[in-house]
């Protein structure tokens, strides 16, 4: 097994994990929160490295990421385990309980990344922070590689640990689940602060940011829309925001959120953000494609993951010339 980094050793062989804000104190032999993260005679280890449940070739707009590389594609993997109990998880076969994996070197990822012709590697399905340091590994050797890096999170990480990885990542998707710590904490087992802490600090560091947002009907829209848009807009207007459609799953059985609560969602973030998206539902609805912000044109446009830029020149408006936010 892997050793983990970021823990302390306490009495009695216990350890105290402090890769996230639960800062787990893991008796011998047991795991932390997130089940993956095992104490073995006051060692930490990371029962998850290079084992992967999960992994396919996939457009980068599958993430979502509308505005970083569009119309390429990523090697995404995963494995299994998560520090968030989201009742309604959409992943949860991977996120909540233990599976059967798959091992492989992190010179294998690269390899296999290579030989698909994709631009680079997404860390996704489960929530893959929990795994770190085989994805801090391989997002060195993938730099290294000419390779960018994705990274699909809940953003509920340690300050220290983020600040380490940060250097070697090139976009990341981050959940903003509500904007309630309240419905943090009794939906998902977490708190709002430190994730909204992890969208600043990977914003200020250059990272390319969007963010989703899946709309639970009841739970997290009306009031708290407001309170995301409001808050994402005072970080920075050009951070693309999606709003998700959900559907029942896990434990939560509440009706799938009505088209037309998604849509206030979607006019609500169009009134103060530059670039607004509704997700889960399919391309008639609307809501996919990518408007230059100063004149008003479609300079993306997305079907079904078919992919049109050619509303695009060189990251810009070809239009106006307006640059449009992540793209190159």
């Amino acid at each position: 097994m892997h050793e983990a980094k970021f823990y302390k050793k306490e009495p009695v062989n216990k350890t105290r994990c402090v890769l996230c804000p639960h800062r787990c104190v893991i008796s011998n032999h047991k795991a932390g929160i997130c089940m993956v993260r095992t104490n073995e005679d006051g060692v930490l280890y990371a029962a998850t490295y290079g084992e992967l449940t999960s992994y396919a070739v996939d457009p980068v707009e599958k993430k979502p990421l509308y505005h970083f590389y569009p119309g390429t594609e990523l090697f995404s993997i995963g494995s299994w385990g998560c520090n968030f109990k989201c009742t309604f998880c959409q992943n949860w076969q991977i996120s909540q309980q233990k599976v059967a994996t798959e091992h492989f070197e992190k010179e294998d990822i690269i390899r296999i990344t290579k030989e698909n012709n994709c631009i680079g590697i997404a860390y996704t399905y489960n929530e893959p922070l929990m795994m770190y340091e085989y994805v801090y590994d391989t997002c060195l050797l993938a730099r290294e590689s000419g390779l960018k890096n994705v990274i699909v999170t809940n953003g509920y990480i340690s300050e220290e640990p983020l600040k380490e990885l940060l250097p070697y990542v090139d976009a990341m998707n981050i959940d903003l689940k509500s904007f309630s710590e309240a419905f943090y904490r009794e939906v998902c087992a977490g708190q709002l602060d430190p994730v909204l802490r992890s969208i600043k600090q990977a914003y200020d560091a250059g990272v390319h940011v969007e963010l989703t947002t899946l709309v639970i009907p009841g739970l997290n829209d009306g009031e708290d829309i407001n309170r995301i848009v409001d808050w994402v807009a005072e970080l920075s207007p050009e951070i693309p925001l999606h709003f998700s459609r959900y559907f029942p799953q896990y434990k939560m059985d509440l009706e799938p959120t009505d088209l037309e609560v998604l849509n206030t969602a979607y006019e609500t973030g169009k009134r103060k953000l530059k670039y607004v998206y509704m997700g889960n539902v399919s391309s008639e609805i609307g809501g996919s494609d990518t408007y230059c912000p100063k004149c008003g044109k479609e300079v993306i446009k997305r079907d079904f993951m078919s992919i049109d830029t050619s509303g695009l020149f060189d990251g810009k408006c070809k239009y106006c010339n307006r640059q449009i936010a992540g793209c190159f």
